[in-house]
């Protein structure tokens, strides 16, 4: 017969048991994540990351272990809103059926500059190498699309980007067309890493597949070369997107909306 105190025994090693495949399976829940988020940085992965930072919260234990699943989550980073309130304004609704005609020179030097709630980010376009990107942001910030638009993905472990230019907001928006991918032997892309102030394209996680969705890298980020890289981030950009970085993100896995209210509420492009 099983007395009191080694049934009580067997029960808490079953608990601790359950509390460490708990571990586990968070630990690789977020190998697998952060597999995809290199592999992808796709338009649809910050609904990824929801449903990932849900799935590790639900148990099939009952109420008694959730308690046990949630020590195996990260807390979340919270830090206080760095930026301004937005513009008045509401996003672009309007789309095109194909990329805009070519115009763009070639030859010149292009400079983009995003006007956002947190601070400047001033961009230095490569037309040279990436004719067909720095022609459609000249077309879509003509056509003020990425005006009003949230930035609306932040990354602090693994990769470090700041995600912008949906003007959904939620990681499904473009413009309608696609762009072919341009410049992936660039040879600052050394060891597959996308250095700090690189700004790239994102990207469905298949070729040519880019719309007006972007990525700007403010820490040196693991990543194959599978994102048109098209600009550098100027010295003040760069603050700026410290400034958003060190305000974390609303997950706490790593990969979420970022704390920072971060809007775009005027972007430009122009010869420099």
């Amino acid at each position: 017969m099983v007395s009191n105190e080694q049934r009580r025994r067997q029960l808490a090693r079953e608990k601790f048991e359950r509390q460490q495949q708990r571990r586990e399976a968070a630990r690789r829940k977020a190998q697998r994540r952060n597999a995809v988020i290199a592999a992808g940085l796709a338009v649809v992965l910050a609904a990824g990351a929801t449903a990932y930072a849900t799935g590790a919260l639900s148990g099939d234990d009952g109420k008694k272990d959730k308690a046990d699943a949630a020590d195996a989550l990260p807390t979340p980073k919270k830090g206080p809103d760095p930026c301004a309130k937005p513009a008045p304004g509401s996003p672009a609704s309007k789309t095109w059926k194909a990329e805009p005609e070519m115009s763009v020179d070639k030859s010149a030097s292009y400079a983009m500059n995003l006007t956002t709630t947190c601070g400047a980010i001033d961009v230095k376009l490569d037309a040279a190498n990436a004719p067909h990107t720095v022609n459609s942001f000249e077309f879509l910030a003509k056509e003020g699309f990425l005006d009003h638009t949230k930035c609306h993905r932040l990354t602090t472990g693994g990769i470090y980007v700041l995600q912008c230019g949906d003007p959904k907001g939620t990681g499904q928006g473009g413009p309608g067309y696609t762009l072919p991918d341009e410049n992936l032997k660039d040879s600052r892309l050394k060891g597959n890493v996308y250095p700090a102030g690189t700004i790239a394209m994102a990207n469905t996680g298949q070729p040519h597949t880019g719309g007006s969705q972007f990525f700007l890298v403010y820490q040196d980020s693991q990543l194959p070369p599978q994102y048109t890289p098209f600009g550098t981030i100027g010295a003040d950009g760069m603050k700026t997107l410290k400034k958003i970085a060190d305000a974390g993100e609303q997950t706490g896995a790593g990969d979420g909306a970022p704390n920072a209210t971060v809007v775009i509420d005027k972007a430009t492009v122009a010869k420099s």
